[in-house]
């Protein structure tokens, strides 16, 4: 048994964590920055702000009781939408919060050099250094430090709001809105990285205790508190100062305290600007470094990541690279693009969280059982991804950029370092989710074909379809009629040369003819399903049996399966089957009277609706026991086999005949097998091409069938994107 966290972050450690990852660069610099696009608005901006984030807070705080492992948005989101997704998760948010970090340290610079005159990047890196030295002492310490800045910096914050609200001048809110909403909105957008923090707590769950309950608090606690405090300082802000001073200046916070409060209340001032920033650096390193920390656990990064150190009982690799990375971005990188590309891919980050929880509720993980659920869901996770996709288009191209080739490289390392070896044996929830949204929609389609009443059964013979085999034909139809309370209509196609025309030869009646007609006069007499026959004469049989079909509203067309050219379904098979108006069944070796076991067999996803109607008909007909055979591989997860036997048991349920079903884990060849041997009557899709040439002696691996075969095509048959997804899917 590996190295264990220790969970020593009590709900004053998670809540300071969160408000300081929160409360810095989003309040003391962007505010100024912000009224440019806004206006007076600045104000609505934040707390719209705080209203979009709302969503990903409540659905993080869910995921956080369900899995309260380390790794917060990458676990949630690689267990929600598989390996890939959770790859870029983890890279994207591992640089965002990093950039996040080095722009609060960098950022915090006009304000230091309001108190002393020093090198700003020197200074930056130097602590920068200690908070993480801090950090791979030990998270408990961490987070007794963050407490103490937390306290100091809202005691100031709240000084600056009761002493300067009286203040406050209604007159410079004049003209609230005259920014327009393209203003406000990107406002908003700008300023949305101000809460990115709300959720970071999660990604060192694994360190906080009773997470049941102080993650949701911690998270829903901070948020509210932090949204109110900051729509109050700016209200606070706009209204003692003048909007070209704010606009004009990289230290809005202290132009608003010198004139709202004395002297000794602008260095509070200042010196809370700076803890704020500092505190912000030092949870972007706590949080940022636990991503690699996780990816290592789950075979998404290296090893290396994953070394936990016996004396600080800290993840030492993790937390040392992530500050050498944060070390280049202060020493090299230009911090505004930076922040800018962070916040673009934090909006796209929260929409991930918001879908990854709608993943999760849809999909059937046995192991997701949360001891806190969000309310009103889905609302505030669709308001949160639609809230998300408005931001952006008002974030800016560059950023959009940057994000995207985050997401690039993420996918490619992925492909490179996991894929190449061997990839992760893992699926998310949404895989699941999505299997079961086709799977319902299957069901329903086979629901409805199940329970068609009223079909029209052509039978199509020619001259060459010996008696025996007419007999087969027509007593699957009347099988079939019979169930669904239809007709049978037997027509007999004969072929004329070109040179001979069409009404000389339907004028004369040959003794084959006269034969046919004497058998179908006894049948039609004998039955109780009413049976109509007669003779089509033309010069291209399988365009004769198409257009038949259509002219007479055929539901269901069946026909002879044979290998040989001078048969029905010789060289024509493939064009009747794909311009065929109906259903077609082709028929081989079919003993209407041994039959007690039908067996339907798939390879290629869920059961064809047609396939698995035609089998309930053919098994209530002849008091038969319909069997599906599915075919799972070994080494499939559990939430596949959940949905798999979910799905099975709703087309037990469909179906009017006793039903089997057997989930195979050898794979498909074990499956197909295994139905052979077993039945009577092998029901299988006609899309499934390698299936049905194998079942009759082609390809590779050929299987012998020597009972009876149905071989079915769909009327309405899925195109290749959807067959590809169910392929995949199931």
């Amino acid at each position: 048994m590996g190295k264990q966290l220790e969970r020593d972050l009590g709900l004053p450690a998670v809540t300071a964590i969160s408000i300081g990852a929160m409360v810095g660069s989003g309040i003391f610099i962007l505010p100024g920055l912000a009224m440019k696009m806004a206006g007076p608005a600045v104000v609505f901006a934040y707390f719209l702000a705080g209203v979009l984030v709302l969503p990903a807070a409540l659905s993080k705080s869910e995921m956080a009781t369900a899995m309260p492992e380390a790794g917060g948005t990458y676990l949630y989101i690689e267990r929600a939408m598989g390996p890939l997704f959770g790859t870029i998760a983890g890279v994207g948010t591992w640089f965002s919060l990093t950039f996040k970090g080095a722009l609060a340290l960098v950022g915090g610079a006009p304000y230091l050099v309001l108190l002393l005159d020093l090198p700003v990047t020197p200074v930056a890196l130097t602590v920068a250094t200690l908070l993480i030295v801090l950090n791979v002492v030990g998270a408990k310490q961490t987070g007794r430090m963050q407490i103490a800045i937390v306290a100091v910096m809202l005691a100031v914050m709240v000084w600056f709001i009761v002493v300067g609200a009286p203040s406050v001048e209604g007159a410079r809110f004049e003209g609230f809105f005259d920014g327009g909403i393209d203003g406000i909105l990107g406002a908003t957008g700008f300023v949305f990285v101000s809460y990115a923090g709300v959720t970071k707590i999660a990604s060192v769950a694994e360190e906080v205790e009773n997470p049941d309950r102080n993650l949701p608090l911690g998270i829903l606690g901070s948020l509210v508190i932090t949204a109110g405090i900051y729509v109050a300082i700016v209200t606070v802000m706009v209204g003692v100062a003048d909007a070209a001073a704010l606009t004009n200046t990289e230290t809005p916070m202290e132009v608003a305290a010198v004139n709202a409060l004395p002297p000794i209340g602008v260095a509070a001032v200042v010196v809370a600007a700076l803890l704020a920033l500092i505190s912000t650096a030092n949870a972007g390193i706590l949080s940022s470094s636990r991503y690699p920390f996780a990816m290592s656990r789950d075979g998404l990064a290296p090893d290396v990541f994953e070394t936990v150190s016996d004396r600080f009982e800290t993840p030492v690799n993790a937390i040392t690279i992530t500050g050498g990375v944060l070390l280049v971005l202060i020493a090299f990188v230009p911090i505004d693009d930076i922040a800018k590309l962070a916040s673009a891919f934090k909006i796209l980050v929260f929409i991930l969280i918001n879908v990854a929880l709608i993943a999760f509720r849809q999909g059937s993980i046995e192991a997701y059982d949360p001891s806190f659920r969000s309310p009103l869901y889905p609302v505030p996770q669709l308001v949160g991804v639609v809230g998300g996709f408005v931001l952006l288009r008002y974030i800016g191209f560059v950023p959009l950029v940057g994000a995207v080739v985050i997401i690039v490289g993420s996918m490619a390392w992925y492909h490179l370092f996991v894929s190449r070896r061997g990839g992760v044996d893992r699926e998310g929830a949404m895989t699941d989710a999505l299997r079961r949204s086709v799977g319902r929609d299957v069901v329903e389609q086979t629901e409805s074909a199940v329970g068609t009443d009223g079909d029209e059964v052509l039978v199509a013979v020619t001259e060459a379809t010996p008696p025996a085999v007419e007999r087969s034909l027509i007593d699957l139809a009347t099988d079939l009629a019979r169930t669904r309370e239809g007709g049978v209509r037997v027509a007999r196609f004969d072929e004329t040369p070109d040179q001979t025309p069409l009404p000389q030869s339907a004028a004369t009646l040959t003794e084959a003819d006269e034969a046919f007609e004497a058998r179908m006069a006894d049948r039609a007499t004998d039955s109780t399903i009413p049976i109509r026959y007669g003779e089509v004469v033309s010069h291209d049989t399988r365009h004769a049996v198409v257009n038949y079909a259509a002219e007479v509203d055929a539901d269901t067309l069946i026909i002879e399966r044979s290998e040989g050219f001078d048969t029905l379904l010789g060289s024509d098979a493939d064009w009747i089957e794909a311009h065929a108006p109906c259903d077609a069944i082709e028929v081989s070796n079919l003993d209407h009277d041994t039959v007690e076991r039908v067996a339907v067999v798939t390879d290629e996803g869920p059961f064809d609706p047609a396939k698995v109607a035609i089998a309930d008909a053919l098994a209530t007909a002849v008091g038969a026991t319909v069997t599906f055979h599915f075919p799972v591989g070994g080494d499939s997860p559990e939430s596949r086999r959940n949905t798999t036997d979910d799905y099975l048991a709703e087309l037990a349920d469909l179906c009017a005949a006793p039903v089997e079903t057997r989930v195979v884990d050898a794979g498909t060849d074990a499956a197909v097998q295994t139905a052979t041997d077993d039945a009577d009557v092998l029901v299988v899709s006609g899309v499934q091409r390698g299936l049905v040439d194998r079942l009759f002696g082609r390809g590779a691996d050929p299987v012998t069938a020597e009972h009876g075969t149905l071989v079915v095509y769909g009327a309405s048959r899925p195109g290749r994107l959807r067959r590809a997804i169910e392929r995949r899917l199931f």
